[in-house]
């Protein structure tokens, strides 16, 4: 099963063939979209000089999924997970090519974002229910989302770095249509890789029914409350452009900033999963959660580029193992019938929760700065994460089931 001396080997998820078309086709798409990311934020701020409008453009790339993610992450569990995959692909194809079309109505471009986000609900809850029945339970499954995290993570520092080049060279429009390529290919190596399994479940329990088995879980509320602290730990992004010209560099930095976070990721899933002992992974959850938003705090300072980049840097490589291991636990811990569901509710939860801290920052900021708002949200995580850390200790006292892939 891949594993040394309690540690898990990330080889042994990529050994799996389908695991490698379904890891091929998400960071493909990953890619495209932080480059979509990127032109966004760019044609907004450079056309507005508002925080609150670019922290609006940017939080719809991440809101709408509360729709996709909690209405139709069902249909992961009452149609073949591969064929939602596929079909959504193919529909977010179609939103982002139609983005592409150079001269339409900026009113227009934030509708067609907001369908394009919706179809990645149903995506992403078939992609994460599969992952145990393609990796099993066990080590190989922490690997897979080890893999998957850190793939990610890369995809965004290409897009996020990258991106500024990439449209400065081609344009905004001629990245738009990159991203709808780029969805395309995804669809095909799904469709060519990954075989076909019939459908988990074919009840008709709904989003309610499906909270009602996670929530009864000792435990998992309180993992629950960490994962969505992303909603404060993610602001860095949504506010990149106007802390960047707080700090008065150039628009190149735009890009770095954005960087930074999935640099850090990188590095943490990857030492995480390489190194922390299996049975000390689930002990770090909430202390890991907490140092997610000590370095984002000295943002409120203004310090100069290379540190801020530091900072963000430090709380991704914090934030994404505790993260990776809350997901894991809270998947596993409900049948797969409703796993489609359970695995939509909380990744939707994650993202809606990003898109409203990105919106609500672009606000405060109007008032109080970039800087001094980021400062003031990574302060309150730090407090949340303190009591949710206490609540998780407690409540899985003497219940190490929980705690542990199986």
């Amino acid at each position: 099963m891949g594993r040394a001396s309690g540690r898990t080997t990330l080889r042994s998820a990529l050994e799996v063939r389908e695991f490698r078309a379904m890891w091929a086709a998400e960071a493909l798409s990953q890619a495209g979209d932080q480059l979509a990311r990127v032109a966004l934020s760019v044609l907004v701020y450079e056309r507005t000089s508002s925080a609150g409008l670019t922290g609006l453009a940017y939080g719809l790339t991440y809101l709408p999924t509360l729709l996709g993610g909690t209405v139709l992450s069902r249909l992961a569990d009452r149609y073949p997970r591969r064929i939602v995959m596929v079909v959504a692909d193919l529909l977010r194809a179609v939103a982002a090519g139609l983005m592409a079309i150079p001269g339409m109505p900026f009113a227009v471009l934030c509708v067609l974002l907001v369908g394009l986000t919706i179809a990645g609900g149903p995506f992403r809850a078939a992609q994460l229910a599969m992952l145990p029945a393609v990796l099993g339970k066990g080590e190989r499954y922490l690997a897979g989302l080890a893999v998957r995290n850190i793939t990610i993570q890369s995809a965004q520092v290409a897009g996020f770095a990258g991106g500024g080049f990439v449209i400065a060279l081609v344009g905004v429009y001629w990245g738009l249509a990159l991203d709808a390529a780029t969805f395309v290919v995804s669809a095909l190596l799904v469709w060519f890789g990954v075989r076909h399994r019939p459908a988990a479940s074919s009840g008709r329990s709904g989003l309610r029914a499906a909270a009602r088995i996670m929530w009864a879980v000792p435990g998992i509320p309180a993992l629950f409350g960490l994962k969505m602290l992303a909603g404060l730990y993610v602001t860095p992004e949504g506010l990149a452009a106007p802390y960047a010209d707080q700090l008065a560099v150039g628009t190149f930095a735009i890009g770095l900033l954005l960087a930074s976070d999935p640099v850090g990721s990188v590095i943490g899933a990857w030492s995480y999963a390489r190194w922390v002992p299996a049975d000390l992974k689930p002990k770090l959850v909430g202390w890991l959660a907490v140092g997610s938003g000590v370095p984002l705090v000295f943002l409120a300072m203004r310090p100069d580029l290379a540190l801020s980049m530091g900072l963000i840097a430090l709380s991704g490589l914090l934030s994404t193992p505790y993260q990776m291991q809350a997901s894991a636990m809270m998947t596993l811990a409900v049948p797969d019938s409703i796993r489609g569901q359970v695995s939509g509710l909380n990744s939707t939860a994650l993202v809606t929760v990003q898109g409203v801290g990105i919106m609500a920052a672009g606000a405060v900021a109007q008032v109080l700065g970039a800087a001094t708002t980021l400062g003031l949200a990574a302060l309150a995580g730090v407090g949340l994460a303190l009591f949710a850390t206490v609540a998780w200790a407690r409540r899985t006292a003497g219940q190490p089931s929980l705690g542990h892939v199986t």
